[in-house]
């Protein structure tokens, strides 16, 4: 009886300990591929939403020109185009082929407001989510027909792209609001 009582406390203690280990935010288990790019892509979208809607409506046009920037899209087109690769690489994803605004990453021609590009760029986040999704253990580094280097061929790769490009977008998003004299919310 008493090995049965110290067999019973043993279980016991190790229930406790998975249950706090749970309750503390650790998971149980390691998360998967999928699940460590999805949440870059939340904290992607956490820092890029609020960049497109700190530019009024009026400055939606601006780009920059003291200084070498000639040709360089305005804030519209940098949310669209980044959006568009969004997009582009979701479908790529998931094994669709983009859309020829997608492709070419400049986004749709009628898209044109702020409130329509805000929207666009929300859409984009919520495409590479679903696309993620589909990405497991079997498929995560398959390759993919149509493309010779090893990140594009990956849905891995495509993921870590959207990832990687929108934060370069992110980092010409916040010079833009600076030009502008808007303090980027990510440093209010």
């Amino acid at each position: 009886m008493k090995n049965v009582r110290v067999i019973f406390s043993l279980l016991f203690l190790l229930a406790s300990a998975h249950g706090a280990r749970a309750q503390s935010g650790v998971p149980a288990k390691p998360p998967t591929a999928s699940q460590v790019i999805d949440a870059w892509i939340a904290n992607t979208e956490t820092h890029l939403v609020p960049v497109a809607d700190a530019m009024p409506e009026d400055k939606y046009s601006f780009a920059p020109t003291n200084g070498e920037f000639k040709g360089v899209r305005t804030f519209a087109e940098q949310i669209k185009h980044l959006a568009a690769n969004n997009y582009r690489m979701a479908a790529k994803i998931l094994g669709e082929k983009p859309a020829a605004d997608q492709e070419s990453e400049q986004g749709p021609d009628s898209v044109r407001t702020k409130a329509e590009i805000v929207a666009y760029l929300s859409g984009s986040f919520a495409a590479l989510h679903k696309a993620v999704g589909t990405i497991d253990a079997s498929n995560e580094v398959a390759l993919l027909p149509g493309k010779s280097g090893v990140w594009e061929r990956a849905r891995l790769g495509l993921a870590i792209d959207a990832v990687a490009h929108s934060f370069d977008h992110y980092g010409q998003l916040v010079e833009y609001l600076r030009m502008n004299g808007i303090v980027p919310p990510d440093s209010r």
